[in-house]
């Protein structure tokens, strides 16, 4: 038997499914399209024309270090996100990015104690990782 009540979530799982569907594929998408640094990492950006100019929106979070007048040396100095802007001589920007500062977690264990959260850096042998603990457990 069909009656109304027994279709309604029926239907509203359908909706939210269909949401589901539509919006999760942007999320992924907006989060591919940033830049990724891990934290005390250098990643080496080449240009194809000479930089004027390097703004980094938080210089806690990154930082930029000009090479030479083609190459620039970003560094991840904090979990979470900015955005880094490169100028060329005229004022037109070469490069306009948002940028996600993350843990290289590869070597790292997270040991959970209550509320409590602690990093251990495993390279090789596990030690506490005293800046990424205090700024994981102040970010949750």
């Amino acid at each position: 038997m069909n009656t109304p009540l027994a279709t309604k979530p029926v239907a509203i799982l359908t909706v939210a499914a269909a949401l589901l569907a539509l919006f999760a594929p942007k999320a992924v998408q907006a989060a591919e399209e940033m830049m990724r640094v891990y934290m005390d990492h250098a990643r080496v950006l080449k240009l194809d024309r000479p930089v004027s100019k390097v703004i980094i929106g938080n210089s806690d979070v990154a930082d930029a270090t000009v090479a030479d007048a083609k190459t620039i040396v970003l560094t991840g100095r904090n979990f979470g996100t900015t955005n880094l802007v490169i100028l060329d001589q005229d004022g037109n920007a070469i490069v306009d990015e948002r940028i996600l500062v993350s843990i290289d977690e590869g070597n790292t264990v997270r040991v959970y104690k209550q509320t409590a959260r602690t990093v251990l850096s495993c390279t090789p042998n596990c030690e506490r990782a005293e800046r990424q603990a205090s700024t994981a457990s102040a970010s949750d």
